[in-house]
């Protein structure tokens, strides 16, 4: 018996009780996470991580279904899924503030379309770093190592302990700067050659106020940007594949210690 009369298989309700932070770090976490997803399909994913779960850890969850005891397990149990998931979020946004920088300066600022993975309005060009991001996530067997992270959870933050102390949660706040720094770096080199192009064009109107900037400045700065991007893609492609093992690390060193 659960409480209110209820009954229910004890391996079901384990398998319940763990599918909560496989499924809550598949919601934060990219890939899984994507609107495109059907939610059946994270359903049965979560339920076949937490098969494997068992598996591996002597899992015990609360004996009561309704009680106050088993809300807290719950939420601590989402709590460490929803941190495992985000810190690969925060990573996943550095290419769209890569794309809002390098948009913004080749004039495609203005050129949004619904991105596939959240179902908002974002830059195309940032759709094309994420797209390129996911791909290489999955390249480097990101999403089989994130299942293994959710594994080992379970022995460094076992049910019924699984509630994060202060400094792990102030750590994870404070990665959150690593998307400022990685999307900053990611466009660094394609906005340098813009902020070079801009100084050029600043010394031409100051030496021929006539010259009409509007008509030779954006055609000029789209076209050295889809240059400047050809060029340094292979060096910014080795770079988003350092942004995915840093978020990895991170999410293992944050959450697991």
């Amino acid at each position: 018996m659960l409480g209110f009369g209820l009954s229910i298989e004890p391996q079901l309700w384990a398998l319940v009780f763990v599918m909560v932070r496989v499924g809550a770090a598949f919601v934060a976490a990219p890939v899984f996470g994507a609107v495109g997803v059907p939610l059946p399909v994270r359903v049965a994913l979560s339920g076949a991580v937490g098969v494997l779960v068992l598996g591996v850890h002597p899992v015990t969850p609360p004996a009561q279904l309704f009680g106050l005891a088993t809300f807290i397990s719950v939420a601590a149990e989402a709590l460490v899924g929803l941190a495992i998931g985000f810190i690969l979020q925060i990573a996943f946004a550095a290419p769209l503030i890569a794309s809002e920088l390098i948009g913004g300066s080749m004039g495609l600022g203005f050129a949004q379309s619904v991105d596939p993975q959240n179902g908002r309005s974002s830059p195309a060009l940032g759709q094309f770093f994420t797209i390129m991001l996911t791909l290489l996530f999955l390249s480097l067997d990101g999403h089989l190592v994130l299942v293994d992270m959710i594994v080992r959870s379970y022995a460094a933050l076992p049910p019924g302990q699984a509630w994060m102390g202060a400094e792990r949660l102030q750590a994870i706040a404070i990665f959150g700067g690593y998307a400022f720094v990685a999307g900053l770096l990611l466009a660094l080199p394609v906005g340098f050659l813009l902020l070079a192009l801009n100084l050029v064009v600043g010394m031409i109107s100051r030496s021929a106020p006539s010259l009409n900037l509007f008509a030779v400045g954006l055609p000029m700065s789209l076209a050295v940007g889809v240059v400047a991007l050809a060029i340094s893609f292979p060096a910014m492609g080795d770079y988003m594949v350092v942004i995915v093992r840093e978020s990895l690390s991170a999410a293992d060193k944050l959450v697991l210690g």
